[in-house]
């Protein structure tokens, strides 16, 4: 795989204008855990994100991931 979760979250936060601040903010209103914008870096700096993460971060954002077989 080519592109990683960090340039593709990057790339979303970036088309829909929201900091990573923001997502911080979220996640930590969601999950009731401490996020913290430098948390939230290095989570991606060390590409340690969850996936329920993930999937809660493009939710906030208003995406969906969408899986399909290979051709």
């Amino acid at each position: 795989m080519s592109i990683k979760v960090r340039e593709q979250i990057k790339s979303l936060l970036g088309a829909k204008g929201v900091t990573m601040k923001e997502v911080a903010q979220m996640l930590a209103d969601k999950t009731s855990k401490n996020y913290s914008l430098a948390n939230l870096s290095s989570k991606l700096k060390r590409g340690t994100l969850t996936y329920n993460e993930v999937l809660m971060i493009i939710d906030f954002l208003g995406y969906d991931i969408e899986f399909k077989e290979k051709t």
